[in-house]
């Protein structure tokens, strides 16, 4: 009879708190900032002269086109998260993705379009062709250009902020609260199209108008199913005490 071993061999034990891949990550970092510094130090100068070249950053008008573009992105990116915010609960990717993948890209690519939002703002008080100063800014329909406007979209931000910052306080706010703080991306969502649309030098562009309202009405598809199902599924609690279907971008704790 063959010799059956039951006992198992100890697992190699190691340190919970030390994080190897952060270790790691943090040396291969320190190497590139290193090598960064000794490249801009020894050919500093011709870096710039062909940065300058390729971009025209001593352009008065160069800033403007940066913040433009992030502008352009943070609203897609706006709209990419709202657009999968409301398939979440509406079950369309079930089929195809896997929930938690679904829920993390949603807070990976809000935490994005935050970022592209952020550089929008900051390149635009370092604009010289038309400067904004930081109250400007902040300060919603204080703007020089396009006051009214412009404000709208610094209040779709102030939302967007707000929706980011109690995703992480939803278990001290409840969950009641967290999800009816978040149905304020829609409107945020809403605001950030308008600031766009109404205060963007592009929008004059076919192509940019065709982004704007495709995906617009990918929004006003979404929500009205979501709705649809939202309705169905309180209509069934009714009938036989089931959940409703959730406020979208929420997880089971």
């Amino acid at each position: 009879m063959p010799l059956v071993m039951n006992d198992k061999p100890a697992p190699i034990s190691r340190r919970k708190n030390i994080s190897y891949d952060l270790v790691a990550y943090g040396l291969v970092g320190f190497v590139l900032a290193a090598l960064g510094l000794v490249a801009y130090t020894l050919f500093g100068a011709q870096l710039h002269s062909g940065v300058n070249w390729l971009f025209s950053l001593d352009s008065q008008q160069a800033m403007w086109y940066i913040t433009r573009s992030a502008g352009i992105l943070a609203y897609l990116l706006l709209w990419l998260s709202t657009a999968w915010g409301l398939l979440v609960p509406s079950k369309l990717l079930e089929p195809v993705l896997h929930g938690n993948f679904t829920y993390d890209f949603h807070q990976f690519i809000s935490l994005l379009s935050l970022g592209f939002l952020g550089l929008h703002i900051f390149i635009l008080t370092a604009d010289r062709y038309l400067p904004f100063t930081l109250g400007e800014i902040l300060i919603p329909f204080s703007a020089p250009y396009r006051p009214v406007w412009v404000g709208i979209g610094v209040i779709a931000f102030y939302l967007i902020l707000l929706v980011t910052i109690t995703f992480y306080l939803r278990k001290r706010i409840g969950m009641k609260a967290f999800r009816l703080i978040h149905t304020l991306s829609l409107v945020a969502y809403l605001g950030a199209l308008a600031h766009a649309f109404m205060s963007g030098a592009d929008s004059s562009l076919v192509a940019i108008q065709m982004i704007y309202a495709g995906t617009f009405l990918v929004i006003v598809f979404l929500t009205v199913y979501w709705m649809v199902i939202l309705g169905r599924s309180s209509s069934g609690k009714s009938a036989v005490g089931s959940d409703p279907v959730q406020i979208p971008l929420t997880r089971s704790e």
